[in-house]
């Protein structure tokens, strides 16, 4: 064989591998989801702040364990329609691309499944690389989990902290000194109002925007129908 050969050879071989990683980690998170009914995840972020040795804060608590009034509060603030949907809430995404004239710069479309979806296998950031690769992990996410699961996970994963708090149980203990369980609703509404960007909103120190932002989240709260049905126990 000539050298040339060689080369092409070999040269094959490491597209033929590097085609087929790609495909081991594109597939990965379709094997992961169904395990997650019983195994606890954590985030990219997390796993991110681990590796570069910073603090990560997190303890995973049952729904059972969390006030019922938070899952309730993030309902009505993030995805008033988590109970309808399929994990893609077309309506909403059809009308915020709509209004934006742009997917990557849609505001509000972003469900609780899209959401749990991008912090535990994707990146933060708009693009439509990721929007590409978010919509069937959702998809199937929604078809291989139970609804309960899924905002459980996400209530567990979510960052809510200036300094790697992550999950209810860290966010209301360092917010208010309590567990996720004792939960008020104005302090579910606080911390629902920390969700967009929680390193620069307080529940601990609330500016007078997070106030009033939570104060309207309390109040949609408080007057929503049975927006959180699905999240009981049957």
């Amino acid at each position: 064989m000539t050298s040339s050969g060689s080369r092409r050879k070999t040269a094959f071989r490491l597209v033929r591998w590097l085609i087929v990683a790609v495909v081991a980690v594109l597939l990965l998170p379709y094997l992961l989801a169904p395990l997650y009914r019983v195994i606890d995840p954590v985030s990219t972020l997390m796993l991110a702040r681990w590796v570069a040795g910073k603090r990560v804060d997190r303890t995973f608590v049952p729904m059972e364990r969390i006030a019922p009034v938070l899952p309730r509060s993030v309902l009505t603030s993030e995805d008033g329609r988590f109970c309808a949907h399929r994990g893609i809430d077309w309506t909403e995404l059809q009308a915020s691309i709509e209004d934006a004239e742009d997917i990557s710069e849609a505001r509000g479309a972003s469900t609780i499944t899209q959401q749990t979806v991008k912090n535990l296998f994707l990146w933060p950031g708009r693009s439509f690389i990721r929007k590409g690769l978010e919509f069937p992990l959702a998809l199937w996410m929604d078809l291989v989990l139970p609804k309960r699961r899924i905002m459980e996970i996400y209530l567990n994963i979510t960052e809510w902290g200036p300094n790697g708090e992550f999950g209810a149980e860290a966010g209301a203990r360092h917010a208010f000194g309590k567990p996720a369980s004792q939960l008020s609703a104005g302090e579910a509404a606080l911390l629902t109002a920390m969700l967009p960007n929680p390193r620069r909103r307080s529940a601990k120190a609330p500016r007078p925007g997070v106030r009033r932002i939570a104060g309207t989240v309390q109040a949609r709260a408080a007057r929503a129908g049975p927006i959180d049905a699905c999240l009981r126990r049957s």
